[in-house]
C-alpha cells in the first residue's frame, strides 16, 4: 500500500472514511477482494499471494487498518514476518481502542519488514510505527483529514501535499458524493516534483509522486474505498478495483458481509 486517505469524523453521518492505492509490482499475485477472517468480527479486504495477509483490512464492526511499506533498496527481508499480518491484527478487535492496546504490547518492529499504519473506527485513529525501537509507537489523531505514504506520518512530502490540496473543503462536499471525490483523487496522474532542497531516497522515482502510479512494471494497482456510517448495525460499504484506479471498474465488496 502507498497512499492512505483517511477522513475521521468530517463527514456528517460518516464518522470514518477510507481512501486508498495499492502500489506493487504488476506482476505480484494477489486475491483483490476476499474474506480475511470468516468471524468474530468477520473481516474483508485483498490477500498478497506471495508473502500473505492483506494492506487494507476491514472488519464488520467498522474498525479498518491499512499499512504503508519503508522502502528498502535491498528488498523485503525473507527472513522477517509478513508486513501483512498487521492490518489482520489490528482488526482482530471491535474497536481501535482495544486493538492498538493489544498491538502494543503483543507485536515487535523488528519480527517485520518495517511499515507505518492508520487504523481508525467511528470514534478514534491512529497512526502506528512500526519501523524501529523495541516496540510500536501509537499516536492517536484529531478529527481531520490525514494522509500517509512510504515515508513517516508527519514527515514532509510533495504526494501529501498534493491529495491535500485536492481535498481542500472536502467537509463540505455533500455525503453523497464525498466517494465520488476520493475516487477522482486516487486516480489523480500529476506528478509534484521534490523541492531541490528535499532529501530524496535516490532509489525512489519521481512517478511515485503521483497518486495513481505508472511506473515500467510496477504502479497502482489495486484501490479501494470504504464508508463507515454512524449505525453501528451497519457494516461498512467497501467499493475496490482491481487495477489502476483510472482504467479498472468499480466493484462491491459489500456482499461478502453475508
Amino acid at each position: 500500500m502507498c497512499l492512505l486517505v483517511v477522513l475521521s469524523r468530517v463527514i456528517p453521518g460518516f464518522p470514518l472514511i477510507v481512501a486508498a492505492n495499492r502500489d506493487e509490482w504488476l506482476d505480484r499475485p494477489a486475491e483483490a477482494m476476499t474474506v480475511l477472517r470468516p468471524a468474530d468480527p468477520r473481516t474483508i479486504g485483498g490477500r498478497d499471494a506471495l508473502a500473505g495477509g492483506t494492506w487494507l483490512a476491514v472488519n464488520q464492526d467498522g474498525v479498518v487498518a491499512g499499512l504503508t511499506n519503508r522502502p528498502n533498496p535491498a528488498g523485503r527481508d525473507p527472513g522477517k514476518r509478513s508486513r501483512g499480518e498487521l492490518p489482520l491484527a489490528l482488526t482482530a478487535h471491535p474497536s481501535v481502542e482495544s486493538s492498538v492496546d493489544a498491538f502494543v504490547t503483543s507485536h515487535r518492529p523488528s519480527d517485520y519488514n518495517a511499515a507505518w499504519l492508520l487504523t481508525g473506527d467511528r470514534t478514534t485513529l491512529a497512526a502506528i510505527d512500526m519501523t524501529d525501537g523495541p516496540v510500536p509507537v501509537a499516536t492517536e489523531l484529531a478529527p481531520g483529514v490525514h494522509v500517509l505514504e512510504n515515508r513517516a506520518y508527519g514527515v514532509p512530502s510533495v504526494k501529501v501535499d498534493r491529495v491535500r490540496q485536492m481535498l481542500a473543503g472536502v467537509d463540505r462536499v455533500p455525503p453523497g458524493e464525498i466517494a465520488d471525490c476520493l475516487w477522482t483523487v486516487l486516480a489523480d496522474h500529476e506528478v509534484p516534483p521534490d523541492p531541490p532542497s528535499a532529501d530524496v531516497e535516490p532509489e525512489r522515482p519521481a512517478a511515485v509522486n503521483a497518486a495513481c502510479v505508472h511506473a515500467e512494471g510496477y504502479g497502482t494497482r489495486w484501490s479501494g474505498v470504504v464508508m463507515v456510517a454512524d449505525d453501528p448495525g451497519v457494516p461498512p460499504t467497501f467499493t475496490y478495483a482491481d487495477g489502476s484506479p483510472c482504467t479498472a471498474a468499480r466493484q462491491e465488496a459489500t456482499p461478502l458481509w453475508s
